[in-house]
C-alpha cells in the first residue's frame, strides 16, 4: 500500500509539547515581560517560530526564535520518544520502506531536540523548514520532499499530529495518518487513518 512513510517530529516521533510551551512561556516571561498561560499558547504547536511568534505580537523574530532555543534546554529533560516508536521505525526498516521527516523544525532545532535520541538514522530524507520558503499548511515541504526524494506521492503517507500536517498532506496529495498517541484534539482533525499507538501503522502495513 505505502512505500514511503515520512513523519512529522514534534507530537508524532518526540513528545515536546511540555517543553516547546514551557520554554516559550518562559521566553515570553523573562524577555518580554508577558505572562501567558500555557493553555493560550498551544496554537504554536505544529508551526514554525516565524509564523507562530508575530501571533503573539512580537517584531525581532530571530532573537526570539534564537532566545526560545535557548530556553528549550532547560526543558530538555522533558522531551521523551512514544512508547513503541523505536519499534515502529526498526519494524520498517526490516521492511525495506523509505521512512523521512517534514518538520517545522529548523536544521538547528532538529539537531539540537531530535538527534540525541537516536532517531535519525531511519530517516533516509529530511525537510526542515529552512529547506522550504512555505511552511506547514502550506503543502510545499511535503512536495519538497516528494521532489527530492523521488517518491510517489500514491504511495507514500504523511504521519502527522495537528491539523496543519492534515491540510499539508491534503493539499499535496499524500494521504494523512493521524498520530493520536500526540494529538490533543483528535476527533477535530480529519484523516484517511488514525494510529491510537504507533504499532498500528504495521497492522495496516500488513
Amino acid at each position: 500500500m505505502y512505500n514511503t512513510i515520512i513523519f512529522d517530529v514534534d507530537g508524532t516521533l518526540i513528545d515536546t509539547e511540555k517543553a516547546v510551551l514551557g520554554s516559550l512561556q518562559k521566553m515570553l516571561k523573562e524577555d518580554y515581560g508577558k505572562h501567558v498561560p500555557p493553555e493560550e499558547l498551544t496554537f504554536v504547536l505544529g508551526i514554525p517560530g516565524s509564523r507562530s511568534l508575530p501571533k503573539l505580537g512580537i517584531q525581532d523574530i530571530d532573537q526570539a526564535n534564537g532566545r526560545w532555543n535557548q530556553y528549550m534546554n532547560d526543558f530538555f529533560h522533558e522531551i521523551k520518544v512514544f512508547d513503541g516508536m523505536k519499534e515502529l521505525l526498526e519494524t520498517l526498516k526490516s521492511l525495506e520502506l523509505v521512512q523521512g521527516i517534514v518538520t517545522s523544525k529548523t536544521n538547528e532545532e532538529l539537531i539540537s531536540d531530535f538527534e540525541p535520541f537516536g532517531l535519525s538514522g531511519y530517516m533516509t530524507y529530511t525537510v526542515c523548514a529552512d529547506d522550504t520558503v512555505k511552511h506547514k499548511p502550506n503543502p510545499e515541504p511535503l512536495l519538497k520532499f516528494l521532489e527530492v526524494s523521488g517518491a510517489d506521492p500514491e504511495t507514500s503517507i504523511y504521519i502527522g499530529d495537528t491539523v496543519y500536517d492534515y491540510e499539508c498532506a491534503r493539499d499535496a496529495g499524500i494521504d494523512f495518518g493521524l498520530a493520536v498517541w500526540g494529538c490533543r484534539q483528535p476527533e477535530r482533525i480529519s484523516a484517511k487513518h488514525r494510529f491510537e499507538k504507533p504499532r498500528d501503522l504495521i497492522r495496516l502495513l500488513g
